[in-house]
């Protein structure tokens, strides 16, 4: 229905692909998968979600068998507990978590006033109801309107904990519920070239792996070192990282436990002030890497976009800014070995 809607004749082909907040990606990755097979030349991995519309709960009912076996409940644990399981396992404190969020907002605010975001953002013509009244107004979305650009550390740490009482995750420092759609259009280079499009990036390789579904927010710790490392590259040869910033505990837990430059990461701010509508996130951070690196130019020619996923799965891709292509032929050759499996996911 959503294509005949976007316009797309009967005879193009359409599925749905769900990995929780990694949907986005996931559906990148798998038309990229297909075009290197030879299945088409050409396709559109998008994702969307509206959360004000299918908010988070399962209403259903699960197998009894689910509670004789630990790991299979935790799956059903609410994503802020595993936020709280993450910041007490690995001592992330609340001051950490709030300077993260303070951070992802005044980069975001930063982005915003610069129109970093311009050339990423189709604008939508839509409308708003008044709950009150009912009354419809037309409007036309073309910025993020979760960023906050006054928000202060001594404001945050006015927030209370939502799931734990004596917890460090608030609303403040966690993603925010949002709504949200976005689309990466892939296609053979050549395709590309004979149609004179220009090519933002190039698709190198993608991962996904399990972790303890208790402390799936650690998921991109075990994810980008295995995408990494399949590209023939070491972590010290990307010039950028997009990592959702589903809540600020595991975002900050993933950075120090891959050392990594955080002036390399979120740039332009993260989930925590733009949002994360589930199913669009990996879109959006494709699109925003992919702007990021050209705007960079030769200083920039690898970058990852990466997530933790609701039921204990982490996901990563490499990519290569798009005038930047060659066969990785100047990257240093890299041992594989067992990378699937997370240590501190014990």
């Amino acid at each position: 229905m959503a294509a005949f809607y976007a316009g797309f004749p009967e005879t193009v082909p359409v599925r749905t692909v769900n990995r929780q907040c990694s949907s986005g990606l996931q559906a990148v990755a798998d038309v990229a998968a297909a075009i290197k097979a030879g299945f088409y030349d050409i396709g559109i991995g998008a994702g969307l979600e509206s959360m004000t519309a299918n908010p988070m709960a399962w209403e259903g009912s699960v197998n009894p068998k689910v509670k004789a076996f630990a790991q299979a409940q935790d799956c059903l644990l609410p994503m802020g507990v595993t936020s709280e399981n993450v910041a007490h396992r690995f001592g992330v404190t609340r001051q950490e978590q709030d300077q993260a969020a303070l951070d992802s907002h005044r980069k975001a605010a930063a982005a915003t006033a610069a129109g970093r975001f311009k050339d990423e953002i189709i604008p939508v013509a839509t409308k708003i109801v008044d709950p009150k009244t009912g009354d419809e107004k037309p409007v036309t979305i073309a910025v993020d309107d979760g960023i906050r650009p006054n928000a202060s550390l001594s404001d945050l740490s006015k927030l209370k904990p939502v799931f734990k009482k004596d917890g460090t995750t608030t609303a403040g420092n966690s993603s925010q519920v949002s709504d949200g759609a976005g689309a990466v259009l892939l296609m053979k280079r050549s395709v590309a070239m004979r149609k004179g499009l220009p090519i933002l990036g190039v698709f190198r390789t993608f991962a996904a792996v399990g972790v303890d579904p208790a402390i799936m927010g650690v998921g991109p710790a075990v994810a980008i070192p295995a995408a990494v490392k399949s590209a023939g590259l070491e972590l010290d040869d990307i010039d950028l990282f997009e990592i959702n910033e589903a809540f600020a505990s595991q975002f900050v837990y993933c950075r120090n436990k891959l050392r990594l430059d955080p002036a390399k990461i979120n740039v332009n701010g993260g989930a925590m002030a733009i949002g994360h509508p589930l199913g669009a996130t990996g879109a959006r951070c494709v699109a925003t890497l992919l702007h990021e690196m050209k705007r960079r130019g030769k200083d920039c020619r690898f970058g990852v976009v990466s997530m933790c996923i609701g039921t204990g799965m982490g996901a990563a891709a490499v990519f290569e800014r798009g005038d930047a292509a060659d066969e990785l032929c100047n990257a240093r050759t890299v041992e594989k070995s067992n990378i699937f499996l997370s240590k501190d996911a014990k």
